[in-house]
């Protein structure tokens, strides 16, 4: 090989292989410092975006188990609530059983028990107005949330509270032991017209010009095979969009109510000067006497020790029902934050193997890495020693 200064081929080439080796030691040193084998997408471009897009299944799975964490927030919520709206018709069935001793219990006996059955009613009001999650009312009867328990659109689970649980929503408003079914029906029950309209008018305990007079209506009216039960009813709405939900408001859910169950005219639906209640049935098809009594309005109240029993009952049962569902709900959520979880563990250790740094390989490569680069200085060294015997000849 020739002898030059100007260009020292063997030094160039140890420079060369020696910022490889210096090169790949930095990356080493980069991936055992990160812990990821992945740090720019020019490590592994596909690697990369498989690694991001399992990242993003990751993350919204781990949301979506926060999020059914909450609904079963939601649900013990609403079902310890009703825990005690349980205790408390149970105890109002024990009242009214009590008050259904006609023999050994006086009328002013009966007052009483009434008087722990209406506070008893308050409380189901209070309970179901205010029982709440982060400001969302959950036993008025319009609680329908929805959980995204997935880390994709439309992975959800609803839930529902679709009753009111107040005293008027469970029927048992109108609940009264100290008077007989007779008691709260008007005198007279005429036919309106010879067509066979007939009209009902209902003795009211409660004033029809306060809020708390229309709460107060109990009892069924029945047409035909339709009926209603005053005590259903759900007032609250603002009909008329006034901003403020007043008496009128209250008068004309009232009329819609009946009108709908009915199937008759909103006109036909009065309160009147009286403060009294009047329905005005459907004139009939003929007058034959059958169509004619068929047409006629009937009103049964709902009071009274014995059938207060059964009404009860039926409260009881529908709490159950709700209490049932939000069980099921509950035990569904369980199961949905178990299969989440196992889903982020695999998911996890997928995006691991492509991202994670192997540290034992990498360390390998590092020791290799930093090996090269010594020995590598130590041969540009020696490389850079070669032109100076050129000097042995000049002498």
């Amino acid at each position: 090989m020739a002898l030059s200064i100007n260009n020292n081929i063997a030094a160039v080439n140890s420079y060369r292989n020696l910022s490889i080796t210096q090169n790949d030691l930095s990356k080493s040193l980069e991936k055992l410092s990160s812990g990821f084998r992945i740090n720019r997408a020019a490590d592994d471009a596909a690697g990369l975006a498989i690694s991001e897009g399992l990242r993003s299944q990751v993350g919204g799975l781990k949301v979506a188990v926060r999020n059914a964490q909450d609904g079963i927030s939601v649900v013990q919520t609403a079902e310890g609530a009703l825990t005690e709206t349980h205790a408390i018709l149970q105890r109002m069935r024990d009242l009214s059983v009590q008050a259904s001793n006609e023999g050994g219990l006086s009328e002013d006996a009966k007052k009483n028990i009434q008087s722990e059955i209406s506070e008893l009613k308050f409380e189901l009001t209070r309970i179901a107005d205010t029982t709440q999650f982060n400001g969302t009312k959950l036993l008025d009867g319009s609680y329908n949330g929805k959980f995204q328990i997935g880390a994709n659109e439309g992975e959800v689970i609803a839930v529902a509270v679709n009753t009111a649980m107040s005293a008027s929503g469970l029927g048992v408003a109108g609940v009264d032991v100290t008077t007989d079914a007779t008691d709260a029906i008007s005198a007279t029950v005429a036919l309106a017209t010879t067509g066979g309209g007939g009209t009902v008018t209902t003795a009211t305990t409660g004033s029809l010009t306060t809020t708390a007079g229309f709460e107060a209506l109990n009892g069924t009216i029945t047409i035909g095979n339709k009926s209603i039960d005053l005590a259903s009813i759900q007032y609250g709405k603002d009909e008329d969009a006034s901003g403020a939900v007043d008496v009128a408001d209250y008068t004309a859910t009232l009329k819609n109510a009946i009108s709908n169950a009915l199937g008759i005219a909103g006109t036909d639906v009065v309160i009147t000067a009286g403060n009294e209640l009047q329905v005005t049935g459907p004139a009939a098809k003929s007058a034959v006497a059958d169509d004619v009594a068929a047409a006629t309005p009937k009103f049964t109240a709902a009071s009274g020790a014995s059938q207060a029993i059964t009404i009860i009952g039926e409260a009881i049962n529908a709490v159950s029902t709700v209490r049932a569902d939000l069980g099921a709900k509950q035990n569904r959520l369980d199961h949905t934050i178990n299969s989440l979880n196992v889903a982020v563990e695999n998911l996890s250790a997928s995006e691991s193997r492509i991202r994670d740094t192997d540290m034992a390989s990498e360390m390998v490569n590092f020791t290799r890495s930093q090996i090269l680069s010594q020995a590598g200085t130590a041969m540009l060294a020696q490389a850079n020693q070669i032109p100076q015997g050129i000097l042995q000849l000049l002498r």
